[in-house]
């Protein structure tokens, strides 16, 4: 595999690939980053991905990015090693404050630009999750930001992993539904399809943005208790796509039922025909 780094004017073999351990991005979790599909050798809504990017750094106050640089180096990357991905493939856009000295603040040497791409296999039809008690603050500076700082949702996941389920979800300080570890929520309620509003501090993924625009999905505030109730639920994310739930805690659903076949069918056909929506 061949990455991008910034620091090295572009593309290095894996091997070489290296960060400074004196990068804030390491040190303090001081950056942002953009997890996307590749299919058939195209990132998938490159464009949406390439603007949230802006929006972290900039609530991060991250000097922002240098747009046409970053997309360059997405096509880069998914050339040199697109006969190596296959079918599907995971990129990761990396963008950190730059190396600092140790602590707190940070230094001038400017952000650190990093893409890597890996091989991904398709996730299972269907998912199991469960709630766990700790909740998003919807009040940090960090809400709704994609930020590297990820250490909530590594506990978060393998107390998932724990308890045979391949997603946790949390809910925010108010005791509402927020996300998963790396996913939207979506839930039949009362025969209305739902997800978490912003307000909840869950991330504004683009599956979930995408999802609101080509169903009939609305934005509520509802309890994490709501997903004892649901008649259906189904997570979202940039490499899931939507995949349906068949178990949240102990409680079975079936997956998918018809709102979720559905709304995954409208998906699959709209991102085959636009890659970039």
């Amino acid at each position: 595999m061949r990455f991008w780094l910034s620091h090295a004017g572009g593309l290095v073999d894996a091997a070489d690939a290296r960060v400074s351990v004196l990068d804030h991005g390491f040190t303090v979790a001081d950056g942002v980053f953009e997890t996307l599909k590749v299919v058939d050798g195209t990132a998938f809504a490159l464009t949406r991905h390439v603007d949230r990017l802006e929006r972290s750094a900039s609530a991060m106050s991250l000097p922002a990015p240098e747009r046409e640089q970053v997309f360059a180096a997405v096509r880069e990357t998914v050339d040199a090693n697109a006969p190596m991905l296959g079918e599907l493939a995971r990129l990761r856009i990396t963008y950190t404050a730059g190396d600092a000295p140790l602590g707190s603040d940070r230094g001038e040497t400017g952000p650190t630009l990093v893409v890597a791409v890996s091989t991904m296999k398709p996730w299972p039809e269907s998912a199991a999750v469960i709630t766990v008690p700790w909740p998003r603050n919807e009040r940090s500076p960090l809400a709704g930001v994609k930020s590297t700082s990820y250490a909530e949702n590594v506990l978060a996941l393998a107390r998932a992993h724990e308890h045979g389920a391949g997603e946790a979800l949390m809910p925010d300080t108010q005791g509402r539904l927020c996300e998963g570890t790396g996913s939207n929520v979506f839930l039949v309620l009362a025969g209305e399809l739902l997800t978490p509003t912003l307000a909840t501090g869950c991330l504004a993924g683009v599956t979930r943005d995408l999802v609101l625009e080509w169903s009939g999905a609305v934005e509520a505030d509802v309890d994490l208790s709501a997903l004892e109730e649901a008649e259906e639920v189904f997570i979202t994310s940039s490499t899931r796509d939507v995949q349906p739930v068949h178990r949240v805690d102990a409680r079975s659903i079936a997956a998918p039922g018809p709102v979720t076949a559905a709304v995954r069918d409208e998906f699959a056909r709209r991102s085959r025909a636009d890659v970039d929506p």
